[in-house]
């Protein structure tokens, strides 16, 4: 695993070291499909005060990865773990690679998702902005979906809205130059 850590154990499993957090029991029987894996189940947007200590606890202790579904509940259970817990890694899965027949959800999603996912978590950091809204507005995202979704795409860091995605590119520190670059390949592609 590049940014998550795991290890491999017989039978071609692999042990992740983190603590995943997901919404529910579905989703931690998808996690352990794939992975040897220890969970905590937020039980959805019923995230109360001891799941939230026992995620700091598991954060200090062993590191979390946070994997909630690709809807507007999951983000608002991130938030609220973030608040808690801003060293945490975040994992993203596609809203396309969720979607089930009757759902939308980490349980739904492809198996190959939800290891890409893991295999490319992301670290939030509370430094000094690195981007501007001025320079970010200069860079002639706002409106346009196509440009927005591949920045989100390319850096991981989930899905979102213009203002959300802002805030996320800070929090990885990432500037307008880098910005600039990847958009060079959207713009030649």
């Amino acid at each position: 695993m590049k940014n998550g850590e795991y290890d491999e154990i017989g039978d071609d499993m692999k042990r992740i070291q983190e603590v995943i957090v997901v919404e529910g029991k579905t989703d931690t029987a998808t996690l352990q499909q794939l992975f040897d894996v220890d969970t905590i189940e937020t039980s959805g947007s019923g995230i109360n005060e001891d799941i939230l200590q026992q995620i700091e606890t598991a954060a200090k202790t062993r590191g979390v990865i946070i994997l909630t579904d690709p809807d507007y509940p999951g983000q608002q259970i991130r938030n609220k773990i973030i608040a808690r817990v801003p060293n945490a890694k975040h994992a993203f899965v596609k809203k396309k690679d969720a979607i089930g027949k009757k759902k939308l959800g980490i349980a739904e999603a492809r198996h190959e998702a939800i290891i890409e996912a893991l295999e490319n978590t992301v670290q939030f950091s509370d430094r000094e902005d690195t981007l501007s809204w001025q320079e970010f507005l200069s860079l002639d995202i706002i409106g346009d979906h196509e440009k927005r979704d591949y920045l989100y795409h390319t850096y991981r860091l989930g899905h979102g809205n213009n203002k959300a995605l802002f805030k996320r590119l800070n929090m990885i520190g990432v500037t307008k130059s880098d910005i600039e670059e990847k958009l060079k390949s959207y713009i030649n592609k």
